[in-house]
């Protein structure tokens, strides 16, 4: 099985192919239309600012690439927020996958950025096989999906939203199963079987 990793002008992409080598998985790091979709697996990661990531995506033809994927594809933090429709970060247009304004955490009495560990709960999905209802996951992010259709894991940083999502081969996660110990791997593991 080979699984790929979309390189792009974003953070946590080192983070994440280490995740996946404590598991033993070989995975690529690429940017290359025809390997990405000629891949098992594409694990789409991110970390920064939504405007500037999809200025990357476009210039190198990514933004049409990733929507039309037919395999299994893991969103992560940035990578999840993208495949929405648009972003309050820099009033970002992104890949219109989902038909949601992802949003900023109201500074009024939160931390913004939401960082460190919290609960995720309401688990629906294969995707948690494994994965305890009300465990921790690691989070650090500002913007948030709200919850919908497709909320597969919920969690709560004084709104209550999307942790998870899923649509057709979508599979994306808020927080960072590469940072989230045991729980996280067993999520990985989890989304190379589906």
């Amino acid at each position: 099985m080979r699984t790929a990793i979309v390189k792009y002008n974003s953070g946590n992409v080192r983070s994440v192919k280490n995740a996946f080598d404590r598991l033993g998985v070989k995975t690529i790091l690429t940017a290359d239309p025809d390997l990405l979709r000629s891949a098992d697996r594409v694990v789409f990661p991110g970390v920064g600012e939504a405007s500037t990531a999809m200025r990357y995506l476009r210039d190198h033809g990514l933004d049409k690439v990733i929507p039309a994927l037919k395999q299994p594809v893991l969103g992560i933090c940035l990578g999840m927020q993208l495949l929405c429709q648009s972003s309050e970060e820099s009033d970002a247009e992104c890949l219109g996958l989902l038909p949601y304004k992802v949003r900023r955490f109201p500074d009024v009495e939160l931390k913004v950025p939401h960082m460190g560990w919290n609960r995720i709960y309401g688990l629906d999905s294969g995707l948690f096989n494994g994965v305890a209802e009300s465990g921790f996951m690691y989070f650090v992010h500002s913007y948030f999906v709200d919850i919908c259709d497709e909320t597969t894991a919920r969690a709560d940083h004084g709104v209550t939203f999307s942790a998870a999502i899923s649509y057709r081969n979508f599979f994306a996660v808020q927080f960072h199963p590469e940072k989230s110990g045991t729980a996280g791997a067993r999520l990985l593991e989890n989304f190379l079987k589906n």
